[in-house]
């Protein structure tokens, strides 16, 4: 199967490109964006060695998906999806922090709480606290957003002071926040999902604050499997979940966590099929739909230029 991990597109308009982890984000006029959801994968911030297949076309029709589904109570940047894998919106002036927002305590916050922390970005944490336990209400644990190496944990205080955000649009990124969570609460739970965790990124256009990038993608979120939840939190059994997690987790187990002297283990094709199939099978959950493969005989970077050449063509 094929993987598309590197694009360079020169589209009409184009003023520039950011290469980032996971997406290509092409600048058009200084007005409006291409977004590639390439088929690239990232954990603990750094790419990993292999693309995915279909990777990049189940986040890119998962984001479309929410962003379709959330423009009633939060204006978003999407335009258009001209290909599987590409969506089209407005530029936006990006915020600097990215609003992650968490219903349980699991992953780095788990992981951060086993050794004593009870503070996250200034909110605090109860004693007494088990692994994939619900919050009381969800919480908001901001980090930095950086264009190489590690986003920082930073609390809201800390980020008005430092004047990323100002108090204003954050407090309404903060609203926006509570409202996508929500939303995405109930959406999951329609499908017999449980939307753990997620992050929001938001820009500013013309004193207006948009939803920008993707929104409860498998990247970006954490879902479990509603049915059987009580029964394994109650045995202190792992969850089972729809994420990135368990690629985080392979690479654990294989002594890999991005530190110095620590080397990539390698991705074996079978490995490679089993996330492309859960990325599928999360999909198929949160959407509700069979996935339906792009075709696999055409070039995709050939099928990409033409369908946004002729989106582009149209706007």
């Amino acid at each position: 199967m094929k993987a598309l991990t590197r694009t360079d597109f020169n589209f009409p308009g184009q003023v520039d490109v950011y290469h980032g982890k996971v997406r290509d984000v092409y600048n058009i006029n200084n007005d409006i964006m291409v977004m590639v959801a390439t088929d690239r994968i990232s954990a603990f911030d750094v790419v990993l060695p292999k693309g995915i297949p279909f990777k990049g076309q189940v986040l890119n029709q998962i984001a479309a998906s929410f962003l379709d589904a959330s423009k009633d109570i939060v204006p978003n940047w999407k335009l258009a999806t001209p290909d599987p894998m590409v969506t089209v919106g407005l530029k936006c002036e990006g915020f600097r922090v990215e609003m992650i927002i968490r219903g349980y305590l699991t992953g780095s916050a788990w992981r951060e709480y086993q050794v004593g922390c009870r503070e996250i970005c200034g909110v605090a944490l109860p004693d007494g606290m088990r692994e994939n336990e619900k919050f009381p209400h969800p919480i908001i644990t901001p980090t930095t957003k950086a264009d190489a190496g590690h986003d920082e944990n930073i609390s809201k205080e800390e980020i008005i002071e430092q004047g990323l955000v100002s108090r204003e649009d954050y407090e309404k990124m903060e609203e926006y926040t509570y409202a996508l969570f929500d939303l995405g609460t109930q959406m999951a739970a329609e499908k017999g999902l449980i939307l753990v965790d997620t992050k929001y990124e938001f820009g500013k256009r013309d004193g207006k604050v948009y939803l920008i990038d993707e929104v409860h993608t498998p990247d970006s979120s954490r879902y479990f499997y509603a049915e059987g939840y009580e029964e394994k939190f109650v045995k202190g059994e792992p969850q089972r979940q729809l994420s990135k997690e368990f690629v985080r987790q392979w690479l654990i187990e294989h002594d890999f966590m991005n530190q110095p002297g620590q080397t990539m283990p390698e991705m074996t094709d079978e490995f490679v099929d089993s996330i492309s199939d859960r990325y599928i099978e999360l999909y198929e959950h949160i959407v509700g739909q069979s996935f339906v493969k792009a075709s696999e005989a055409d070039d995709l970077a050939e099928r990409i230029e033409r369908n946004v050449v002729d989106c582009l063509a149209h706007l």
